[in-house]
């Protein structure tokens, strides 16, 4: 970093930098965790050899931070794969269930961008496709932060919520289903190469709120590789070529996806066993009524407050996914 030349490539500069920072991530509570381990030793012998209960409430009170500085290690210390320090785009579809599921979405939206607030996440809108008659049908998200994808690939899968539906005059209980997918955005370091052949090019004109530059042209872009069939779009950017410059880098990401969940079927095939994480199995459920609780299908973790956790508390649910992964990935 001391080098004359090392902001002469860009990319790579910002790289380093942020290679830089993951690092420190682990090496600060690191250094803090030990300084608080030889107070907390001296302070005790003082507090034995002078029977002072001062000093023994403060050795209390160290080992207190201690301990919370050692369970902050012990979570980062847990985001040792190669894209977990990697901004994400992250996608919220709501399933089958009309208006129900709409609305679902739109509170998943909400409980995530409290939580992206509450830690210091960047998170824009890309694309957004309104529910008919409430809530959103979709919404992708970019993410920038420490350890995006890290933390947030917990979230990947299915989320169900029961409840007594708000739409419904005769006050039944529905269930409802909204995916989430979280794909690392992809560097120049990883190779995805994607032949202009191989991709429809769209333009269509921004939905969403009227009167504004971005609705009024066709700016927006729609891409489809038409070997997988898979489709990204972005609406964000007043320039089209803004848009199309980001949805290649979601064409990207989600390519890489493609390959790795191949290369994690095939895997499971030749080891005969199936993988332990599922790309789009059902992995949490939120129960309104008849009682209150939510229910990660993977952890086993259960939480009554589900207010705070649609507010955004979700950490421990984080957490403990990380937790989970790493016993289950040995």
């Amino acid at each position: 970093m001391n080098a004359k030349d090392f902001w002469d490539n860009q990319e790579l500069a910002n790289n380093t930098l942020k290679t830089v920072k993951a690092i420190r991530e682990l090496t600060v509570p690191w250094t803090k965790a030990h300084g608080l381990t030889k107070d907390a030793l001296e302070m005790l012998d003082l507090a034995e050899m002078e029977a002072d209960q001062d000093i023994i409430d403060e050795v209390a009170t160290t080992t207190e931070e201690l301990q919370q500085t050692i369970e902050e290690l012990d979570i980062k210390s847990l985001l040792r794969d190669q894209y977990d320090n990697s901004n994400v785009f992250f996608s919220i579809h709501a399933g089958a269930g009309g208006t129900e599921s709409c609305d679902w979405a739109q509170m998943l939206h909400r409980m995530y961008d409290r939580f992206f607030e509450r830690h210091g996440y960047k998170a824009s809108a890309l694309t957004v496709l309104p529910g008919d008659g409430a809530g959103i049908k979709g919404i992708t998200l970019k993410v920038e932060g420490d350890f995006a994808y890290g933390y947030l690939k917990s979230e990947i899968g299915v989320h169900r919520l029961v409840r007594i539906s708000p739409f419904d005059s005769n006050k039944r209980r529905h269930t409802s289903f909204v995916s989430v997918d979280v794909i690392p955005e992809i560097t120049d370091e990883i190779d995805v190469e994607i032949n202009p052949k191989d991709i429809r090019l769209d333009t269509y004109r921004a939905s969403g709120a009227g009167g504004q530059h971005v609705n009024k042209t066709d700016s927006a872009v729609r891409i489809t590789h038409l070997e997988t069939n898979i489709v990204v779009q972005c609406q964000s950017e007043r320039s089209q070529m803004s848009n199309k410059a980001t949805a290649m880098k979601m064409l990207q990401a989600k390519l890489w996806q493609h390959e790795e969940i191949k290369r994690q079927d095939e895997l499971s095939s030749l080891n005969g066993q199936k993988s332990s994480i599922s790309w789009g199995s059902q992995i949490r459920s939120y129960v309104l009524q008849p009682y209150q609780m939510i229910k990660d299908h993977r952890t086993d973790l259960e939480i009554g407050n589900i207010q705070a956790v649609l507010d955004g508390d979700i950490f421990q649910f984080l957490k403990k996914y990380l937790q989970w992964s790493v016993r289950n990935s040995d």
